[in-house]
């Protein structure tokens, strides 16, 4: 099979196109013939050299695809061959086939295309597992969102809004706020020129942030603890902005505060805080969101996976408004 493999650790350039072994089937497991895959920023670490697979995993990017069942691997009886889907990966996506375990499988939603279906597991079990499972959001809450016009940001406010909440954004840009406020978001905030904490603050009347969704780290960790409203949370899923700082112990208590962290690529594929479980919840509560249109997948641009360099360079240069996906 083709799939995009990597020279040595670098800049996009060392991205190539070219002959991989196929994927083996393992009892539990299904094989896809690949339609899309889309480009997260893990891929960019792993693509630097900072963010190995997990054990068992494999070395190709990738952590979400679509695409068709080719075959099914002893056990599997949930699928069959020629049934379309999407599916969290723990790698492989960047390829024309991929292994899979059975359990991180979703159906095709209805009303969404094949190749616009790539762009859905890694963000929506994302946010579904911090800011529902983990953080409780719910509705009547104020929602904070960073980095809201991009893949997880776009997901985080469609899936804030059919929940009923508030949800503010942060972006870089006016014209970028301008494209969450036309997915629903209530208050948007430009990072470079305006304080995060004083804005919602003021939007709010003085309540806060009940939840912040924050990809930053530490470079947010004590304004994030400020903007919290009394039994906020934090919950961080990102270190773009490094991953050492101080925290406030008597800021967060007076807040009666939390500051929680989750990731999902290293979750086991079954058991407690699996990604099977997450899949399950999101197929049960939030699939039937999908389907009826109130959370779509939002494709900023979509390239051959060939051009899989040029893909990793938009990302890097925040060029896209939503998710970049590449078609096998």
């Amino acid at each position: 099979m083709q799939a995009i493999t990597i020279r040595q650790p670098g800049g996009p350039e060392v991205l190539e196109w070219a002959e991989a072994p196929d994927p083996t089937v393992r009892p539990g497991e299904v094989l896809l013939d690949v339609a899309a895959t889309a480009v997260n920023r893990a891929d960019l670490l792993q693509r630097q050299g900072f963010y190995p697979p997990p054990p068992g995993a494999p070395e190709i990017l990738g952590l979400e695809c679509s695409g068709t069942v080719a075959q099914v691997g002893e056990g599997v009886t949930s699928w069959q061959v020629g049934d379309q889907v999407c599916a969290l990966l723990a790698g492989g996506g960047y390829a024309e086939k991929v292994a899979v375990p059975a359990e991180q499988l979703l159906p095709l939603p209805k009303n969404v295309s094949l190749v616009e279906a790539a762009g859905l597991p890694e963000v929506v079990c994302t946010v579904w597992s911090t800011v529902v499972q983990t953080a409780g959001l719910s509705t009547g809450d104020v929602l904070l969102v960073h980095g809201g016009a991009g893949g997880i940001g776009t997901c985080a406010i469609q899936i804030g809004k059919a929940l009923g909440v508030t949800v503010a954004v942060t972006a870089g840009s006016d014209e970028r706020l301008a494209l969450c406020r036309e997915l629903g978001a209530d208050i948007t905030i430009n990072y470079k020129t305006q304080d995060f904490v004083e804005e919602v603050r003021n939007a709010t009347d003085g309540h806060g942030a009940d939840v912040v969704l924050d990809n930053m780290g530490a470079s947010y960790l004590a304004r994030n603890i400020d903007v919290l409203a009394m039994d906020g949370r934090v919950v961080n899923i990102g270190m773009q902005g490094g991953v050492k700082g101080e925290l406030n112990i008597g800021a967060l208590m007076a807040k009666r505060g939390g500051v929680l962290s989750a990731g999902l690529r290293a979750r086991p594929v079954t058991g407690k805080g699996s990604k099977a479980d997450i899949i399950a919840d999101v197929r049960e509560r939030l699939w039937p969101l999908v389907e009826s249109g109130a959370v779509k997948p939002i494709i900023g641009r979509t390239l051959p996976m060939s051009q899989a360099a040029e893909a990793h360079r938009a990302l890097e240069a925040s060029d896209v408004f939503g998710k970049v996906v590449l078609t096998a």
